[in-house]
């Protein structure tokens, strides 16, 4: 989140969709998204759910991923500068619009910011890291420090050129 902190300090309009762990007891049990623009939130995948696509021990939220989290990404497209997708990953690519929206927010010229899975080989990750415009960086122990300075100084000038792009 340091990224979006700095980009929305320098005025910069951040949207799209961010995941992170429930825990209980010392366990994780969940994954919540957020809209980014909205504060929207909902269950990306529970272990207790009993329907949905099983991921491992949890069962994927359609529903909350497609109304929550496809619905940041493409509202992040309309009105945002910079478009977060974090992650691209098995649970999130067992939706085709998730997939779709995600397609989108890259043929739409802004700055996507997104995580991606290091051992999913779903189509759409390949085409991101096919895209003449990807930059994938790894992070490692070594580098995720310094990674959110150095990710900020690659994407602070292509945010300015896509506005510029696409105001003419």
């Amino acid at each position: 989140m340091h990224i979006v902190d700095e980009l929305k300090k320098r005025g910069y309009q951040v949207g799209g969709m961010v995941s992170s762990e429930v825990r209980f007891g010392g366990f994780r049990v969940a994954f919540k998204i957020k809209d980014l623009m909205t504060g929207d939130t909902g269950t990306l995948a529970d272990a207790t759910r009993t329907s949905g696509p099983r991921i491992g021990r949890y069962r994927v939220n359609l529903d909350d991923l497609n109304n929550v989290g496809v619905r940041a990404i493409q509202r992040a497209v309309e009105n945002a500068d910079v478009v977060v997708v974090d992650e691209v990953g098995p649970m999130e690519l067992t939706s085709e619009r998730f997939v779709r929206a995600v397609e989108d927010a890259i043929r739409s010229g802004k700055v996507v910011l997104g995580t991606l899975h290091y051992r999913a080989r779903h189509p759409l990750i390949l085409q991101i890291k096919r895209h003449p415009r990807a930059v994938v960086l790894e992070v490692t122990l070594e580098n995720r420090d310094t990674l959110p300075q150095r990710i900020l100084n690659m994407i602070l000038p292509a945010i300015e050129r896509s506005r510029s792009a696409l105001n003419t």
